[in-house]
């Protein structure tokens, strides 16, 4: 996308504050309107020292054949993330609006795309890998959105793959 905006960076420590108040709100609303939910702050404000464009991604995780009723839930309280995929396992939300920018990804436990968490949760537990994920945020600071997002995702995809490998 042409018109989208540069990919940049803000200060950690004051995003990553915000990001914890914002959750803090957004996981009681979560909670009340899908109590089966597992509800997870991710992202690079979920991770202390992770560079960040500073905004707040959380991923909401339901059994399978819960997860038609967790999404029509998740619609009434977020706008869809029109620029997402979404399937029978994998549904996004957005709220611009919310300061930072929320992002709510519904996933199904144990489907495709249920590797959010885990991803987080490799970047606290090797100092190694948050390094070279902060390497590859500030090579791509100021540059487009786009090219950016295909570099996060092969370095997801690999260091998924060595998680998992280790667990």
């Amino acid at each position: 996308m042409k018109d989208e905006p540069a990919f940049n960076l803000v200060d950690t420590q004051d995003a990553s504050l915000r990001a914890e108040r914002l959750f803090n709100e957004v996981r009681l609303l979560v909670a009340a309107a899908v109590p089966i939910a597992d509800i997870r702050h991710i992202g690079a404000t979920a991770v202390p020292g992770c560079l960040t464009k500073g905004d707040l991604d959380i991923v909401v995780r339901v059994l399978a054949d819960k997860f038609e009723q967790a999404d029509q839930a998740l619609s009434l309280l977020f706008p869809r993330n029109f620029g997402s995929i979404r399937t029978s396992t994998f549904s996004a939300f957005e709220d611009s609006a919310k300061a930072p920018h929320l992002g709510v990804q519904l996933v199904a436990i144990d489907g495709p795309h249920d590797f959010f968490h885990q991803f987080a949760e490799a970047l606290k537990m090797s100092p190694e890998l948050l390094q070279a994920y902060n390497e590859l945020k500030m090579e791509f600071a100021g540059r487009d959105k786009t090219t950016y997002r295909r570099a996060k995702d092969a370095f997801i995809e690999k260091a998924l793959a060595g998680y998992c490998r280790r667990k």
